[in-house]
This record gives structure tokens, sequence and C-alpha cells, in this order.
């Protein structure tokens, strides 16, 4: 299965290169096919989605705890009519063979409904149009990459193309999170679509202060008070407090380190110069 896998990878890297290269390309075997991954049922609230289907049946022909399954990947403009594409993931049996799966018992992992998909542009409120590898292959071309950096020190953008360097990170703040974070394997996997779901913060108002005062004011003292007001908004008596180390709420504290970030981008961007 790995091997396979590989050789599925190596293929997708070669196509996208050639056409990087101007260089001519062939359509993989696997590009009509629905963009369908692997889970497993890994928790009760997954097994509970199959109550119906399972309902009936032996043990043996049951989904069970820690069976494989099917995820599918719906289009941005695929989903059904009324459903919230934050709370929408739609899971089925495992099965092996490709040309079955557009056919299988696709449910919706939060509702237990059942829909029908297509990998076709139906535009129908009641079924769900399914990305295939050759969109997922093509849309992977043109993303972000959020780790490195243009040739001029700025984040990457989808038309971003070149060598790339690497960007650098700057601790800001510590937050206190918690083991919700574990589940960030699950929004890889696309079965969590809203991050907020997933993060539990818990505010350490001390702690918030220290870093407050070390890290912050002594940037806002070093940027002149015209350009913070210019850049937040905010009227110069909130910003001298500010300055004088009063923490302000969290909204106008969000603007301030914003501004921070964007004079010390500028600062670098005329140091390159």
């Amino acid at each position: 299965m790995s091997n396979w896998i590989e050789v599925v990878l190596a293929r997708a890297w070669l196509r996208i290169l050639r056409k990087a290269l101007g260089l001519r390309t062939i359509v993989l075997p696997f590009h009509s096919l629905p963009a369908v991954g692997r889970m497993s049922v890994s928790s009760p609230f997954v097994m509970t989605s199959f109550k119906l289907l399972n309902a009936g049946k032996t043990y043996a022909q049951q989904i069970k705890p820690f069976n494989f399954l099917l995820s599918a990947h719906v289009r941005k403009l695929g989903y059904p009519i009324g459903v919230d594409p934050e709370r929408f993931h739609l899971i089925a049996p495992f099965e092996r063979d490709p040309k079955k799966w557009l056919a299988a018992p696709w449910i919706d992992e939060h509702t237990g409904q059942r829909y029908d998909v297509t990998t076709s542009n139906v535009r129908s409120g009641d079924i769900a149009e399914l990305d295939t590898y050759g969109e997922v292959l093509a849309e992977y071309e043109y993303h972000e990459e959020f780790k490195c950096a243009r040739p001029d020190g700025q984040p990457c953008d989808r038309q971003t193309v070149g060598i790339l360097d690497r960007r650098h990170v700057r601790v800001g703040e510590l937050h206190f999170i918690g083991k919700e974070s574990n589940r960030l394997e699950e929004v890889e996997e696309g079965t969590i679509h809203d991050l907020e779901r997933i993060y539990t913060e818990h505010p350490d108002a001390e702690r918030e202060r220290e870093v407050w005062l070390r890290n912050i004011v002594p940037r806002l003292k070093a940027m002149r008070l015209a350009g913070l007001q210019l850049l937040t908004g905010l009227s110069p008596a909130t910003l001298k407090a500010a300055r004088y180390g009063r923490m302000p709420h969290p909204k106008n504290r969000e603007l301030l380190i914003k501004a921070i970030e964007t004079e010390s981008e500028r600062h670098q961007g005329r140091s390159r110069k």
C-alpha cells in the first residue's frame, strides 16, 4: 500500500514540475476519481453516525470501533442547500474499489443524514459535489506556502514563484490551551472545519500583563504617536495610556500588535533596499 502511494505522489509531483517548466504532461489515471481519504472510527461521536446503517445487521456486518472509513472532500460551492459547511462532513464504510465510491452510502457525520454525491457540476440542493483528485492537485499547484517567504521577505501568495526563503518565527505571546488542540490531525483530515472548536484557551491575566509590559510597551514607545494613530485609528489618549503600560481591552490590543507587526515589516523592507 505504501509503495502504491509513493508511486502516485511521485507521478503527481512529476506532472507539476513538467507543467511549471513548460514541458508536455499527461492526464494521470486517477485524475477523475472522487477525492476521498481514509480515516478510522476513533470516537463514539463517529459511531453514532452509523446507527441507522448498522440497524438490522449482524455484528460481523456492522461498522465497529477502529474500522476504516471513507472521508469525502466536498467542493467549496458543492454543499447541499441548508447545511452548515463548518459542520458538514461526509463519511462512508470503507471500500477499496474506486468505482464504487460514488455509490457508497455517504452519511453526514454531524446529523447522520444520508446524501448522494457526484463529481459533476449538477448544482442540486440535495446532492453533494465532491472534488476529484485532479482538482485537488490543480489547487495544490497554486496553494500558499505559509512556511516560506517571497524574495522580498513577504509571506507567499498563490502567485509566488521561484526560490523561496524560510519565514522567521518571532514569539509574541504565550497562551495556555487545552487538550482539544490534540484534534489538529482531524482538521488536517477534513473532519473538523471550524478551528474554534478545537481550541480552549485558559487566560492568565498576570502573565498577559507581564508579556505586554516586556514585549509590547517598549515597541509602542519606539513608534511615533501619529504613526500609531494612523495604523490603529485609536485616540491619542488611548495610545498614550497603552504606552505607559495600561492594558487595553482585547480588540484594541489586537490593533496595537498588528500595528507593531506592520511597522516591523516596513522596516525590514527598507533595510533590504
